[in-house]
């Protein structure tokens, strides 16, 4: 069989939009094994919709600990520790994982009756050093440090993925600001663009910039070869911006949910 890459969902972190949740990505394997690109607070919904279980899924990557990147991992963690079925396989940055556990995960898993736990009782833990590929299956990842929030004076990481799906190179950035200069590079390897985009409207039409995400408004400067190959994730449901409008102004369009990517 064919790998494959799709979306479980391609909304913001506030949708409720019925068969769209967090943005979210399903990789399979030419063996039949699953990968989650982030593990959002909707993903027990949205691998309902897409007929799997969390059994189902060999690994699982974060970018960040952001809840709708991260907060489905104690659903997935205590659903294969009480079924007694293989710990799912943590890929995350070497800077994450304690923070991961101990700000995040740690209130809710780390005591069960009888036991105190640890992030290795639920997950196979596999830690991405500073400027290190990982790998997964037949697949070869290079995580991309990205701009998306900054913690006081410093930036808080994120990390995107650039990896090949069959043919295609994909760069998934997650969340990101918009930092053409930044990741040019990675735009220009890339057959494929999945990129964070904020679609925030006032009233009277202005755009509104959170700051934290790249704006429909700023990825629309990018160059034409640029954005022919970007799909727009991330974005807000209640949008003037129509998928429609993202296609004449040059881009893929509005990533729908379980739509195939590659």
């Amino acid at each position: 069989m064919k790998s494959s890459l799709i979306a479980l969902g391609t909304a913001s972190a506030f949708t409720i939009k019925d068969l769209n949740y967090n943005t979210n990505f399903l990789l399979t394997s030419k063996t039949g094994k699953k990968m989650l690109i982030d593990c959002g607070t909707d993903i027990k919904r949205s691998l309902e919709v897409a007929a799997l279980k969390p059994s189902d899924i060999d690994s699982i990557y974060i970018s960040h600990l952001h809840a709708d990147h991260v907060g489905g991992l104690e659903y997935i963690g205590f659903s294969s520790y009480f079924s007694h079925t293989n710990k799912p396989k943590l890929f995350i940055s070497e800077v994450l994982l304690n923070p991961l556990w101990n700000n995040v995960l740690s209130g809710g898993m780390s005591t069960i009756q009888g036991k105190i736990c640890r992030i290795d009782d639920f997950f196979s833990i596999n830690s991405v050093g500073k400027n290190k590929l990982f790998n997964w299956e037949e697949f070869v990842f290079i995580p991309i440090q990205v701009i998306h929030i900054m913690d006081g004076f410093s930036i808080n990481p994120a990390f995107g993925l650039l990896f090949k799906v069959n043919d295609k190179t994909i760069f998934l950035t997650t969340d990101t600001q918009y930092a053409p200069s930044q990741i040019n590079e990675f735009y220009n390897k890339a057959d494929i663009i999945v990129h964070d985009c904020e679609m925030i409207y006032a009233p009277d039409g202005s755009p509104i910039f959170s700051g934290v995400h790249a704006h429909y408004e700023e990825l629309k400067k990018l160059s034409d070869p640029v954005k022919e190959k970007i799909w727009l994730v991330h974005y807000q449901e209640e949008s003037p911006i129509k998928n429609e409008t993202t296609i004449d102004d040059g881009f893929l369009g509005m990533l729908q949910p379980r739509i195939v990517i590659a």
